[in-house]
């Protein structure tokens, strides 16, 4: 009679302890991560809702990488944070599974489909300078309107729920249309965390056991260090060598690092960096981002397409690429920097106070943007302004794939032409 072998105790797929006594979860291949963002990021539609529904469907029902309240806890975590919150659960995701190289290559796989399209896209605008005059692409410019009224409708109702927020959000619109410029956009925000952390009071949130990613709290404070100085170091560079192309970087970064409450609320930032400088066209940028709402994956791939199409920098796919880097940077550290210390930071009333102000003054900032820059430059007449409606409509009420929208409203411009 043969005895059973005695169990391993460490197991290959046993959870591995990080030095701050979190668990990360069992790891897998690198190659894999890749395959399953690049999935979705040739597939996933809608914007960053959307996303991470898909990502919860894949990771949590199909591929069982993580239980149901871990997946919530690390959505609660992104949304928290600056950034684009879809693209820091991948990352986040590629990390536990894969270590650093699942991070890379989950944001490559999900991000590289839509920023190579949009690239394209702004080889067609430069090479064919009628192309953004054309009655099309400002069909896709008036979507653009829709697009942003869908944002503000929607983050209104979920971030400024009562009359404080609503009426910092009010503030920061009014704010940022007095002062059209990226001091004005980050002082809006800085000045509404200020109040929100001095005004607001909001109900205490319940604590949710810690899932490590195998991220010690030695390295995540060293790449919120990395973040802090960068955010600073950058423009310090800009200003010394008096580089347009690091000026532009730091721009990026910059955005990346100040936005709150999803991708359209990068419109603004990267409008008052590029725009002022004559480095792209107000048509050529709302032509771009009408485009973008056509594209899978995250709305930040907008930044390849600005740096392909610009004038006098880095050369056409080159550009995209660097900017796109850019203002993806920072996401990716705060995301690493703020695992280890997510059980803390949540229940930190002011912090969250902080942020809740912050958010709501994202909703003025994205408010202003509404009117100007995508309103004054879309809307010429009456047809505009039922178009608009109509791709309102079905985005919001009629629950229509932002793409087919988007189709449909090149499709009316080219017709009204």
């Amino acid at each position: 009679m043969t005895r059973d072998p005695e169990p391993d105790p460490h197991p290959a797929d046993a959870p591995v302890v990080v030095d701050d006594g979190a668990q990360a979860p069992a790891r897998g291949h690198a190659i894999e991560v890749l395959w399953a963002f690049l999935k979705l990021g040739l597939t996933s539609f809608g914007g960053p809702v959307a996303h991470l529904g898909y990502f919860r469907t894949e990771f949590v029902e199909r591929r069982r990488w993580l239980d149901d309240r871990s997946y919530s806890d690390l959505v609660a975590l992104c949304q928290f944070l600056p950034g684009p919150a879809s693209s820091q659960v991948g990352m986040a995701l590629g990390l536990q599974r894969a270590g650093w190289s699942g991070a890379l290559l989950a944001w490559m796989g999900f991000t590289l489909p839509s920023a190579l399209a949009l690239i394209v896209f702004a080889y067609g605008v430069v090479q064919h300078g009628d192309l953004a005059a054309s009655g099309a692409v400002h069909g896709l410019k008036v979507i653009a309107v829709a697009v942003v009224a869908q944002a503000v409708w929607g983050m209104a109702k979920s971030l400024c729920p009562d009359i404080p927020r609503a009426s910092l959000a009010i503030a920061a619109a009014l704010l940022t249309l007095v002062l059209p410029s990226a001091l004005g956009q980050v002082g809006a925000i800085v000045a509404c965390g200020v109040v929100g952390w001095l005004v607001l009071k909001l109900p205490h949130q319940a604590p949710v056991p810690h899932r490590g990613y195998g991220v010690s709290r030695g390295v995540g404070m060293a790449a919120l260090a990395l973040f802090a100085l960068l955010l600073v170091g950058l423009p310090a560079l800009a200003l010394l060598t008096g580089s347009t192309m690091w000026t532009l970087v730091a721009g990026f970064y910059r955005a990346g690092a100040l936005v709150f409450g999803g991708g359209n609320v990068v419109l603004p930032l990267l409008q008052s960096t590029v725009v002022p400088m004559g480095v792209v066209s107000n048509a050529e940028f709302l032509a771009g981002y009408g485009a973008a709402q056509a594209v899978p994956g995250p709305l930040f791939t907008f930044a390849a397409y600005l740096g392909a199409v610009m004038h006098g920098t880095l050369p056409g796919w080159l550009g995209g690429l660097v900017l796109l880097v850019a203002v993806f940077v920072p996401a990716f550290l705060l995301v690493v920097g703020a695992l280890p210390f997510w059980d803390a930071l949540r229940q930190q009333h002011a912090i969250r106070a902080a942020m809740a102000g912050t958010n709501a003054g994202v909703v003025g900032i994205l408010l202003a943007a509404l009117y100007d820059p995508v309103w004054t430059n879309a809307i010429v007449g009456w047809a505009d302004v039922g178009l608009a409606l109509v791709a309102f409509g079905l985005l919001t009420y009629g629950r229509v794939s932002p793409f087919f929208v988007v189709m449909l409203g090149a499709l009316a411009g080219w017709w009204l032409a």
